[in-house]
């Protein structure tokens, strides 16, 4: 018998009884569609799956892309307090190492707004009497485009800088996606 919101019952619940998302495709919105219904520690990963959704984008952007259930599967193991505050935003790149991504982690938000692409964790309000939130975003010519920004809509949004995404706070922890091969023609 398997326990409700340990993880091998999330894999089985996601492997088997929520539709997948599209493969290979990003993912936005994370209280839409199929991804609302994936399970991430206790509870629906519309809640909590912002972590696992931002490590699945920048597989997807890497051309290296992993089913989201795998994804949440091996990211279960840092999740802080069974999932319910979702997972440790210091130990996302062992997500993608994991899944073979190069990153380097900075506190520069020069360095994240001067590279490809990058996840950001951040304070939606207040540090400590708010929730956090990730998301992965890529800069493009014309802004940085945030994947999975709100947990309603499904659709990027273009930001000019971090601060118009995180706010005047200091992030919580900032990868540096590296594309170690064909991204140089996208920007």
């Amino acid at each position: 018998m398997l326990i409700k919101g340990s993880k091998r019952y999330n894999l089985r619940h996601n492997s088997k009884n929520v539709p997948p998302p599209d493969f290979g495709k990003m993912i936005n919105g994370q209280g839409m569609g199929n991804t609302a219904n994936f399970r991430y520690g206790i509870c629906p990963m519309s809640f909590n799956g912002c972590e696992v959704i931002a490590v699945h984008n920048a597989l997807v952007w890497l051309g290296i892309p992993k089913p989201l259930s795998d994804v949440a599967f091996f990211m279960e193991r840092y999740r802080v307090l069974m999932g319910f505050f979702g997972c440790n935003a210091y130990q996302l790149g062992k997500g993608l190492e994991h899944f073979g991504a190069a990153y380097r982690r900075t506190d520069k938000v020069s360095e994240a707004e001067a590279s490809k692409a990058f996840i950001i964790t951040f304070w939606t309000k207040k540090p400590f009497l708010s929730s956090i939130h990730t998301v992965f975003c890529v800069n493009r010519s014309n802004g940085i485009e945030v994947y999975n920004r709100y947990n309603n809509r499904n659709c990027t949004y273009i930001c000019k800088n971090i601060e118009e995404i995180a706010g005047k706070r200091r992030p919580i922890a900032i990868y540096i996606i590296r594309d170690t091969e064909k991204k140089e023609e996208i920007i």
